[in-house]
């Protein structure tokens, strides 16, 4: 960790900025698998806080928290726990993508960062934020820079004055090989300027 962030303060002035403000961020980490990718989808275009009460209901029904369990739960069910049709869609294709062994969460951690996003892409309702978030928060890949990610955008547009994704993408390859670490400070810096706490 010293690593990183000796590297980000020596190409980027704006992370000194973040760590004399506000300290060092916590690093999150969720265990591997299917039910964090339940949670994921959950979380997609709304708060975390939201995504996670949806989550806690459904878990609170449905104990054993398995593809072949949830494949099973009606539409309305999902309804009832909160969860959008699109959404209990993306669930049930992941059930199926699962049980069909169209894909093996258990092999992704032996797999490149390239690899766990050809294989997820493919399974409808999984996309690039989706995956950056599990390869950064399961697979801890170090060098990720989830530029769809809302939060991240608009600090680099604040910090940086920079609003061209384009741009974003060239400034911060300077960032690399730590670019996740990076992602962490900007979350940091987001949340404790607006004052909110998140446990991911």
């Amino acid at each position: 960790m010293q690593q990183a962030i000796d590297h980000l303060l020596e190409k980027d002035s704006i992370f000194k900025l973040i760590i004399d403000t506000y300290g060092l961020p916590t690093i999150p980490k969720r265990p591997q698998g299917f039910e964090t990718l339940v949670l994921l989808i959950l979380e997609q275009q709304v708060s975390i806080d939201s995504a996670k009460a949806t989550f806690l209901k459904i878990k609170a029904e449905h104990t054993i928290f398995q593809p072949e369990l949830l494949i099973l739960v009606s539409d309305e069910e999902y309804r009832a726990f909160g969860v959008s049709r699109q959404k209990t869609t993306y669930i049930k294709a992941l059930a199926s993508a699962i049980l069909n062994e169209e894909i093996d969460l258990d092999s992704l951690p032996q797999k490149s960062a390239q690899q766990v996003r050809e294989e997820l892409i493919k399974i409808k309702g999984i996309g690039n934020w989706t995956i950056d978030i599990y390869l950064m928060f399961c697979l801890q890949e170090p060098d990720l820079l989830p530029l769809g990610d809302i939060a991240v955008v608009n600090t680099i547009k604040e910090l940086l004055e920079i609003h061209d994704k384009q741009e974003m993408e060239n400034h911060t390859e300077k960032w690399s090989p730590h670019r996740s670490y990076a992602t962490f400070l900007l979350w940091h810096y987001y949340l404790k300027k607006r004052k909110r706490t998140i446990v991911y």
